[in-house]
């Protein structure tokens, strides 16, 4: 899949440096694959959530964090959204 948004991600691993290395392999592991469907994007990621308009909420780090993403599955696209504290994913709308 090709990653939309890096810049999200590299502001979160600044604010959060315990994190970085789960989210570079978050990032790896998208990076390599390719999802047709939300099934096949769960088979990888089965703890991932996935909700309306192809949106897919990640828990990184045992569930510390979260990653918001919306997939084009037809364009291989893997918008980034958000990433942010769980706390600060109650609060987000989408």
């Amino acid at each position: 899949m090709k990653l939309h948004g890096k810049q999200i991600l590299q502001d979160f691993k600044e604010r959060h440096p315990d994190a970085k290395s789960h989210v570079n392999s978050w990032e790896a592991i998208v990076e390599e694959n390719q999802w047709n469907t939300p099934i096949e994007l769960k088979q990888k990621f089965p703890k991932a959530s996935i909700l309306k308009d192809n949106h897919v909420v990640f828990d990184i780090y045992w569930n510390r964090y979260r990653i918001l993403v919306q997939i084009s599955y037809k364009n291989g696209i893997v918008l980034i959204k958000k990433a942010g504290t769980h706390k600060e994913y109650d609060k987000w709308k989408f």
